[in-house]
């Protein structure tokens, strides 16, 4: 990433010292959105819709009406619904598609359970992320056909009871402050300037006046008209020993593209840099000063295009919600947000800019979708015919739900999936070393493993003529790490060999790890192991140093809460990952890593999988008959009907136009045994090829 080009006709303070600023990690789960915000601007030639996912946990589960947030923006941008809370849609208005395809009857445990299978699914998505198990009618979930209630469900006797403009309330709108000072009707642009006396009143630097001599005036000579541009503001300011001053200003254009965003070196020495506004997100580390004079501008665009009366009324529908919010001992919210989060659907989105929606299903799953009156639905007779008519029908529409309904497995054998899944990853995470010496050092040995990542376990194995070691890694990098820095090497005076246990469930272990290292997500993501709870700061300091870095994702434990001693680095492009790689496992960091494995959110899923224990070394098992064999390899298996449906699949995307946003849905299943979560994949697909190729 190139540094940014100083730019001329600013104002700063006269004697107060300037830099740029710096790349830095923030908060939820240390997702780079600074950085994302510097690309977009740094780079308005690109005229590509991309994607940036903004991670609100370790878990990354996406709920439903998350989905929704996404689509809806996706149909009409900022401009009139809000952000997605979850992740980022550069170039909205570049979009030339959007495509939804769901597997209804798979989950994210038939996708990982059949993992090579998925060819063109897991190498073209870099974006994955886990789904909550399936709601009642989760085609309606994801649309916003269901009118939503405030997060955290109202009780039954205050539904319908949010105000609306019409309701009469006990106080009067006249006696709004900002009715009083510019009435009911809309104002105009200059209506709104402050008057000499008001900036007198305010502490504006005006020139003449005292303690104004630092300032530097403009040279803008023009006058303000109705049609002038608007600017966007926002100073940060820190705490010294002589009070409040400015450490950073930020000015976006009518636009939304940052025009400015500068550090300010204060005068005096800094006590405190207050770089946490409780308005923003609290899982985060400081906040986007861009975001804010965004906002800022966004507000005064939404006063002059509604007017005072609007936004008064907003104002007493804001106190009556919060008033009642708080009779009932919930948390309060925004009502505006609220209102329109209910009244609002993907379908309604669509009609406002005279759209359809494509919705291609078999003629057995009709749902409430099918009767919409702005919903253009065809219904098939088949899983094949659905696919047949989406490659002709989806390029001639805007917006395209594409529904294959899959026999669900049965309950015995999803939870049969479940618990080799569970022992397949164990068993790939765990390493056999030795032979050693029979007064080796199990204390140097120990730290020696556990250099590689966090050990589970390690046992003493006596069962060889020499003693071997049983180590069971956390993660499945630290294992791999282990096999590829230790087998063959000499340890304590002896060659030793570092390998899996060699089981049914491990004989495509080395072309699965070599698959997973190849996924689109994985192929920017770098494992580390030996960070240390200053590793964030170090990093931070040497930023320049890292282009390209996304994201900083340091697990924590989860008894204690203390951070782990490994973490991941995200980054754009795998060319940026490697040379970090490089650099982080180097002689001056004296870290220890690989690119990773296994994505974030998989981490999660495997551990809120049913425990299962199982003595390490090779499982015999009977053989099974020839007639049972035969039946394996029949067509109705799961993992065959996982390979044809990844084929129809690629299939259907490489029929997508260029700047396609393409999700592909497994909503998950429910059974007797429990529900299993869902796994959404997301990208554009211009966006992803490219991503490929670096």
């Amino acid at each position: 990433m190139e540094p940014e080009k100083e730019r001329t006709g600013r104002t700063p303070k006269k004697g107060r010292k300037r830099r740029r600023v710096p790349n830095k990690l923030v908060g939820a789960s240390e997702v780079m959105r600074d950085r994302w915000d510097l690309e977009e601007r740094q780079q308005p030639e690109a005229k590509k819709a991309c994607l940036s996912t903004i991670l609100l946990s370790d878990t990354r589960e996406i709920t439903h009406g998350q989905l929704c947030e996404l689509l809806k923006y996706a149909v009409l941008g900022k401009s009139s619904v809000p952000k997605p809370s979850w992740c980022q849609l550069f170039h909205q208005n570049h979009l030339n598609n959007v495509v939804v395809v769901i597997l209804q009857g798979m989950s994210q445990l038939h996708f990982y359970r059949f993992y090579l299978e998925f060819g063109l699914l897991r190498k073209a998505f870099r974006h994955k992320f886990c789904l909550p198990p399936p709601s009642s009618d989760f085609l309606a979930d994801i649309i916003g056909l269901q009118k939503k209630q405030i997060i955290g469900d109202l009780p039954k006797g205050m539904e319908g009871s949010l105000p609306s403009s019409s309701s009469e309330v006990s106080i009067n709108l006249q006696n709004d402050p900002i009715v009083k000072k510019y009435g009911s009707k809309k104002v105009s642009l200059t209506r709104c300037l402050l008057t000499k006396e008001e900036m007198k009143t305010y502490h504006f630097p005006l020139q003449g006046f005292p303690d104004c001599e630092n300032f530097v005036p403009i040279k803008c000579c023009g006058s303000i008209t109705n049609n002038s541009p608007l600017f966007g503001l926002d100073c940060e300011m820190c705490l010294t020993s002589k009070g409040r001053e400015l450490t950073r200003i930020s000015l976006v254009a009518e636009g939304g593209c940052c025009v400015m965003d500068e550090l300010v070196k204060p005068d005096n020495k800094i006590v405190d840099y207050l770089t946490r506004k409780d308005i923003q997100c609290p899982d985060r580390f400081g906040h986007d000063a861009t975001e804010d004079a965004r906002t800022a501008l966004e507000l005064a665009r939404y006063f002059l295009k509604y007017g005072p009366k609007k936004i008064a009324e907003l104002n007493l529908e804001a106190l009556a919600s919060h008033q009642e919010l708080e009779a009932a001992g919930l948390e309060p919210r925004n009502t505006a947000e609220v209102v329109q989060q209910l009244n609002t659907s993907v379908l309604e989105c669509l009609d406002s800019v005279g759209q359809k929606l494509l919705f291609l299903t078999r003629e057995a799953d009709a749902t409430e979708l099918s009767s919409s009156k702005n919903c253009q639905t065809i219904k098939c007779l088949s899983n094949k015919e659905v696919l047949e008519q989406a490659r002709v029908e989806v390029p001639l529409f805007t917006f395209s739900i594409v529904q294959f309904s899959l026999e669900p497995f049965p309950p015995n054998l999803s939870e049969e999936m479940s618990k080799r899944m569970k022992i397949k990853w164990m068993e790939m995470s765990t390493v056999y070393a030795g032979p050693f010496s029979k007064n080796c050092n199990l204390r140097a040995l120990n730290r020696l493993f556990e250099s590689f990542g966090p050990v589970l376990s390690v046992t003493l194995t006596l069962e060889s003529h020499q003693p071997h070691l049983c180590i069971q890694y956390e993660v499945l990098e630290g294992a791999q790490l282990a096999i590829e820095s230790l087998d063959g090497s000499l340890v304590e005076g002896t060659c030793i060999k570092v390998q899996r246990p060699v089981t049914e469930l491990t004989l495509d272990c080395d072309i699965l790890v070599n698959e997973l290292e190849q996924d689109s997500e994985n192929r920017g993501t770098i494992y580390l192991s030996g960070v240390s709870e200053t590793f964030k700061e170090h990093l931070l300091q040497q930023s320049s140093l890292f282009l390209g870095l996304e994201a900083l994702i340091l697990p924590k434990d989860l008894k204690n809460g203390k951070q782990k001693n490994y973490c991941f680095l995200r980054f754009k492009t795998f060319g940026s990952a490697h040379r970090a790689l490089g650099i982080l496992t180097g002689k001056n960091w004296k870290l220890k890593g690989r690119h990773a494995l296994t994505p974030r959110h998989l981490h999660s899923w495997l551990r809120g999988l049913p425990p299962e224990s199982r003595p390490p070394g090779l499982r015999v098992i009977p053989p099974r008959s020839e007639q049972e064999a035969v039946q394996m390899l029949n067509l109705d298996h799961p993992k065959i009907a996982a390979w044809r449906w990844g084929r129809k699949i690629g299939k259907l995307y490489h029929s997508l136009c260029s700047g396609t946003l393409c999700l592909i849905l497994l909503p998950g299943t429910e059974s007797t045994h429990g529900s299993l979560s869902g796994l959404g994949l997301m990208g554009i697909k211009d966006e992803e090829e490219s991503n490929i190729l670096n």
